[in-house]
């Protein structure tokens, strides 16, 4: 799908306020409110706009902690990392996981409102599973930057 310069302005605004009225949102990148409104029905149906969800304060519904965690599996094998994938994937713990390159197989960021939480779900995911070899846990002084915007610059 080629997005084009219009586009990117309306996925710019969406993604600062994914409620502003269409009329708005028209003004803002220079069309008529139903070619905007046409425009972000084809965004939404290509896949570009996945969904619209609220950004929750976790601190103020009881998740006071984030913690890193880098996890090393015993093996570098496919149905390996499989399973830990469709584990962690259960985990409500668990905000956002990756596989990465490097030292490590996977870099979690888990959120819990305290340490035993986070202890808990040591226990119950991370130390069941075998095929783990370590993992190592930073834990999150300050959130110095935290977007869920995609950079949509031409460059």
């Amino acid at each position: 799908m080629e997005i084009d310069r219009i586009d990117r302005n309306i996925l710019v605004e969406l993604q600062k306020n994914n409620r502003t009225p269409n009329l708005t949102l028209a003004e803002m990148v220079g069309l008529s409110p139903p070619a905007c409104l046409k425009r972000v029905k084809r965004l939404r149906e290509e896949g570009v706009i996945v969904s619209d969800v609220s950004i929750i304060n976790p601190e103020l519904t009881g998740s006071k902690m984030t913690l890193v965690v880098s996890v090393e599996m015993e093996r570098d094998r496919g149905d390996i990392y499989q399973i830990f994938r469709h584990s962690i994937s259960k985990a409500s713990e668990v905000t956002q996981c990756y596989q990465i390159s490097g030292s490590f197989d996977f870099m979690l960021i888990v959120t819990v409102k305290d340490i035993q939480a986070y202890e808990d779900f040591v226990e119950r995911v991370l130390r069941k599973d075998l095929n783990i070899r370590k993992f190592h846990t930073s834990v999150s002084m300050r959130t110095v930057k935290f977007t869920t915007a995609v950079n949509l610059d031409e460059s």
